[in-house]
């Protein structure tokens, strides 16, 4: 290789480390200047001060994830745009979320959700929840986190010789760093600017794909609707897991389950002062997922067009494969710092909550010590250390699409919490609180034999209406062990 040829990759991946390095330049900026007092209170909710257009704003890019920057424009080859169809169904969801859970949550002062199945439910419904919760957003968050970590492995650290430990190890350090003092009260406004920076790499890259196909806007839109993956609907196919009613009602569930039941999520909302702001940030939220999503698939029919023969590919290497084949599709070198850009805002923003989230539910909900700054500290560190292993575990072992792979998990593990909400919120009865943990383990475990089961016998695979099922398994339980309350 040519001296000029090293000198010129040299100097891609030292711009590309100062895009990082100034990107969290910017974060600690931010975190220093919204910090506040360090106490608890600001750590776990802001002071209830947030304005609700910015945890809105904010919301939509801790919702999108690098998981949805890598997975959904690459959906398109295997799924069209029916992704879309469950993003409808989010709609839904978050609607029930505004005026059915976020009533009960401010009525009720909550600083963890989870407070209020020990006050409905009793202290084994309680704990048994907070621990669903603590693995289910352990998992999914370091799913999510994987994806930036693996981006940067590729276009950075593995050039210089950096193990993928030392990388994810570093990435949880800043993260730790920018969120130690300020907590959710600091996350409030660094979600804000890492959302403006996750669209604005989006809508860049598009144009810069609209741009090698020679076309204007108008062009570009005609060819996406005239293109077969830009299919939405799927009436025609009950078997199929993309049929509609499928997609649109476990849409609605997923987002009741990973928004409403999910403390990481519900702690930005209640951060804002009132109820009526906190249910305008949800709507606007809930709307706003449709066109952002719809911005993602787009994306992703053109890159299947611009990169002309897809077989082969996988969902995941889409985009990252068009950028690292840069050259080829004689891009502008700006197209990697976007894309890094786009990557660490999607993955940071969802990352940074959920380690705030984790340590508040331990805190408040499995040691009851809200009060306690040395152990929030402690645990904050504990908490960012057992997300390493998980995020090099999960390495090791992932051999599906990562935005199918949240999903699947969230069926399993968030389901028994949408039982236990359910029966303490729409039902006079009181479970036996000792069988409560068993049910939960119980049903999990009878939906994967269910699902095993019905492709043995009948060919048919459950896709995410597992959730519903799981969810109803574990209600009839509650049920079954049930009696009813004095009121």
């Amino acid at each position: 290789m040519a001296f000029s040829e090293i000198r010129t990759i040299f100097a891609a991946r030292m711009s590309i480390l100062i895009t990082v390095i100034a990107y969290f330049a910017i974060l600690f900026g931010i975190s220093h200047l919204t910090r506040g007092k360090a106490d608890n209170n600001t750590f776990f909710r802001a002071n209830r001060r947030a304005p609700w257009y910015m945890v809105a704003f904010g919301m939509v890019g801790a919702s999108i994830s690098g998981v949805t920057f890598v997975s959904v424009p690459g959906m398109v080859l295997t799924s069209q745009m029916t992704y879309l169809q469950m993003c409808m169904g989010f709609i839904v969801g978050y609607i029930a979320i505004a005026f059915v859970l976020l009533p009960l949550y401010y009525r009720l002062q909550l600083t963890s959700i989870y407070t209020y199945l020990g006050q409905r439910l009793g202290n084994r419904s309680y704990l048994t929840g907070a621990w669903f919760f603590l693995i289910s957003k352990m998992i999914g968050a370091a799913v999510r986190f994987y994806v930036v970590c693996i981006i940067l492995q590729q276009f950075v650290f593995d050039p210089a010789g950096i193990p993928f430990a030392v990388n994810v190890v570093g990435m949880v350090m800043l993260i730790w760093l920018y969120t130690r003092r300020g907590g959710i009260g600091t996350l409030v406004f660094t979600d804000t600017f890492q959302t403006i920076c996750l669209f604005t790499a989006l809508v860049l890259i598009i144009m810069e794909a609209i741009s090698q196909m020679n076309l204007s806007v108008g062009e570009a839109v005609r060819v996406i609707s005239d293109n077969p993956m830009s299919r939405i609907f799927v009436f025609d196919d009950w078997v199929s897991p993309h049929n509609f009613w499928k997609q649109f009602l476990s849409g609605a569930f997923i987002a009741i389950v990973m928004t409403g039941l999910d403390q990481d999520m519900m702690q930005k909302n209640l951060t804002i002062k009132s109820l009526k702001d906190a249910q305008k940030d949800m709507c606007t939220y809930g709307v706003a997922f449709v066109p952002a999503n719809l911005l993602f698939l787009a994306l992703g029919v053109l890159l299947a067009i611009l990169t002309g023969d897809v077989t082969g590919l996988k969902g995941d290497e889409l985009l990252p494969g068009f950028v690292q084949g840069a050259a080829d599709y004689h891009l502008s070198f700006i197209i990697y710092h976007l894309f890094i850009l786009g990557i660490l805002a999607a993955s940071f923003s969802s990352a940074d909550s959920a380690l705030t989230a984790l340590t508040t539910c331990y805190c408040v909900d499995i040691r009851r010590q809200p009060g306690n700054e040395t152990l929030r500290k402690r645990m904050h560190i504990a908490i960012c250390a057992v997300f390493v292993i998980f995020i090099i575990l999960f390495r090791a072992i992932n051999s599906t699409s990562l935005i199918d792979a949240i999903y699947t998990i969230a069926s399993y593990t968030y389901g028994p919490l949408l039982g236990l909400f359910a029966f303490g919120l729409f039902t006079h009865r009181k479970p036996n609180d000792k069988l409560v943990p068993y049910i939960c383990i119980a049903s999990p475990l009878l939906c994967y034999a269910l699902d095993v089961a019905t492709q043995q016998l009948w060919g048919y695979r459950f896709g995410y209406e597992l959730l519903m099922l799981n969810g109803l398994l574990t209600f009839s339980g509650l049920w079954l062990s049930s009696n009813h309350l004095n009121r």
